[in-house]
C-alpha cells in the first residue's frame, strides 16, 4: 500500500532545511549501500553522524510524533534515524529492495524495515527525472511529490529512482518498524481507522455503532500488534 502524507514539513520548514543542506558537505552514496546495490546507486549522501543530518532529522521524527496520518498508518514501534540524499547531473539509483534488518550506526539497536518512507525537500519543478518508482501488484507508480510532502510504501517493494538529468533531487529517506508487521493486517487497521475518524464528526460521541467500530480496531490492534 502506498500512503502519501502531505504538509509533513511546511515551507518555511523546507526553507530553512534547504538552507542548511547547502552549506552541508555531501558524499557518495555508493559507500552506505549493499554489494548488490553499489553497482547502482549513484547519488550524494551526507554523512549520517553530522550535525546537519542529526539536527534535521530530529526535527523530521518530532513532526511526525505529531501526525496522526502517519502513526495511523505506520502504527510506529521503531524508526530509523532520517538520512539525507540528494541526486544530480544524471544521478540514479537502479531498482532494489530494501535491506530486511538494519543496525543503527554507534548503536545495538536493529529497525527491522517494514516501511520505507522519502520526504521530498525540492519541489518537482526543480528537477527533471529523479521520478520514485515503486512496483506493486497493479503495475509500477510513480512518485514525485511537492517539497514537504512524503510517501510510504512497503519496503519490501522492488522500487529505483529515474535518472536526474536536469537540477537536483534533494530528499530524506528512512525506514519503520511497524507495531504490526504484516502489510495486509496494517492496511486494514488503516482504513478502518480512517474510516472511524470520517464518521466521528458525523455522529453523535456515544453512537454505538461507532463505539462498536472503535472497539473492533482497537480489538484487532490487541491482536496483531507486537509492542
Amino acid at each position: 500500500m502506498l500512503i502519501p502524507i502531505e504538509n509533513v514539513l511546511s515551507n518555511d520548514e523546507v526553507r530553512q532545511f534547504r538552507d542548511v543542506l547547502a552549506r552541508a558537505t555531501w558524499q557518495d552514496g555508493s559507500q552506505t549501500a549493499g554489494t548488490l546495490a553499489r553497482s547502482v546507486k549513484q547519488n550524494q549522501q551526507l554523512d549520517d553522524g553530522s550535525e546537519a543530518a542529526v539536527q534535521l532529522g530530529n526535527h523530521v521524527l518530532r513532526r511526525l510524533g505529531s501526525m496522526p496520518t502517519f502513526i495511523s498508518a505506520a502504527l510506529p514501534k521503531k524508526i530509523y534515524p532520517p538520512k539525507f540524499n540528494r541526486y544530480a547531473d544524471g544521478g540514479t539509483y537502479g531498482a532494489h529492495v530494501d535491506s530486511a534488518v538494519m543496525q543503527v550506526p554507534g548503536t545495538n539497536i536493529t529497525v527491522r524495515s517494514d516501511l520505507s518512507a522519502t520526504l521530498f525537500l525540492a519541489e518537482p519543478d526543480e528537477y527533471d527525472g529523479g521520478e520514485l518508482e515503486i512496483e506493486g501488484p497493479f503495475g509500477v507508480q510513480c512518485v514525485k511529490l511537492a517539497a514537504g510532502d512524503m510517501v510510504l510504501y512497503p519496503s519490501s517493494s522492488l522500487h529505483r529512482v529515474t535518472p536526474v538529468t536536469r537540477g537536483a533531487r534533494i530528499a530524506s529517506f528512512f525506514w519503520i518498524e511497524s507495531m504490526v508487521g504484516d502489510e495486509g493486517e496494517r492496511s486494514l487497521l488503516f482504513d478502518l481507522d480512517e474510516a472511524i475518524q470520517a464518521l466521528t464528526p458525523l455522529t453523535e460521541p456515544d453512537d454505538p455503532r461507532l463505539l462498536k467500530l472503535t472497539g473492533v480496531y482497537h480489538n484487532l490492534l490487541r491482536r496483531w500488534a507486537s509492542t
